[in-house]
């Protein structure tokens, strides 16, 4: 919400000279790495890939608009693509684990707390329509999202995908699995809501399950906590290890 050039620049722009550069070279398929927020604060959850798209934020805007010019590509050039919806990604692989230079994901900061690398976690609103007035998202494990983009680069026609567990984990349930997994306190300071985060995102994932045969095997936030967990505690600083 501070930096919509940046969203658009990459999701827009960048995807299209990279479309304009297959079609010159005669390459026809597509996978998309595309978001929940697509479809802003939807009017129902679960959400399917017939709920309205309607962003709250650029960055969900210029993934969006992207969707859009998959679509013609696909009628004018007879591209091939395939959509994955994410939703919320986390967890670890044995070797792999995540590390941003400038860490916002909630799961690798809480961690960071448990490990001594920041003083407490941060929880960003705590009067939303939920149970307990945090934001609820829908975890899926890493190794879950790397197997559908396999199923996806076999599929025969364009379609969309959204992509979860089907399972919502609010904010601070996500937090108190931490504590449980890492047996640290992880002491929290509540903060006022961030622009653009809707309340409730939730991922009907049944046309990914029955039209790609994809079948996730991480379905409970303790599941993916612990492999993120596993991999944090082997590389405390992450990829500077």
């Amino acid at each position: 919400m501070q930096n919509p050039y940046k969203y658009f620049h990459n999701n827009v722009c960048g995807g299209l000279n990279l479309l304009n550069a297959m079609i010159e070279n005669g390459i026809r398929r597509f996978v998309f790495s595309s978001t929940c927020a697509t479809f802003g604060t939807p009017d129902r959850v679960p959400v399917d890939e017939d709920t309205p798209q309607n962003p709250i934020n650029p960055y969900g805007e210029s993934k969006l608009m992207f969707e859009r010019i998959l679509r013609w590509f696909d009628q004018i050039h007879a591209l091939t693509f395939v959509v994955l919806r994410y939703f919320n990604v986390g967890g670890a692989s044995e070797k792999y684990g995540e590390h941003h230079r400038t860490e916002t994901h909630l799961i690798p900061r809480i961690l960071q707390v448990a490990l001594g690398r920041l003083p407490h976690a941060e929880i960003y609103g705590t009067d939303f329509p939920t149970p307990d007035g945090t934001c609820i998202r829908d975890y899926i494990h890493v190794q879950d999202l790397a197997s559908v983009h396999i199923l996806a680069l076999s599929a025969d026609r364009s379609g969309f995908y959204n992509l979860g567990t089907g399972g919502g984990t609010s904010v601070r349930e996500v937090i108190n699995a931490c504590r449980k997994i890492t047996g640290h306190a992880i002491p929290t300071i509540e903060r006022p809501r961030r622009a653009g985060d809707p309340a409730r995102l939730i991922a009907s994932s049944e046309r990914a399950r029955d039209s790609l045969g994809w079948k996730p095997l991480f379905e409970n936030i303790e599941a993916i906590v612990q492999s993120a967990w596993r991999w944090h505690l082997a590389h405390p600083a992450g990829y500077q290890d």
